[in-house]
């Protein structure tokens, strides 16, 4: 009997480098999640920490509008974005940490 081929479904591990539409990002393992979110013009975005390490919310330049304090395990930021653009952030005590808002 030939055999026959199924299809099979193989999760993206890239899928998590794709921008997300929603309006939540968690803070979990030293990073953002998702590390690119859409959202439309008016949406208010909510950052919670998950870690146990504290974390900041903070536009990357100058002059952006996301400036949190140090964010303690549970503790959320929110912010609603009223122009488009393209908000690129990071953790101030960890740099290493950045993501970006992208909103139309």
């Amino acid at each position: 009997m030939p055999s026959m081929s199924m299809p099979t479904s193989h999760s993206s591990q890239g899928a998590a480098a794709a921008p997300v539409t929603g309006n939540a990002v968690a803070i979990k393992n030293f990073a953002f999640s998702p590390a690119t979110l859409k959202v439309k013009v008016g949406t208010t975005v909510t950052w919670t920490n998950q870690d146990t390490d504290a974390h900041t919310v903070t536009s990357a330049g100058t002059g952006g509008p996301l400036h949190s304090a140090a964010l303690a395990t549970h503790a959320t930021y929110r912010y609603t974005f009223t122009k488009p653009g393209t908000y690129a952030y990071l953790c101030t005590i960890h740099p290493f940490m950045t993501a970006t808002v992208e909103v139309t």
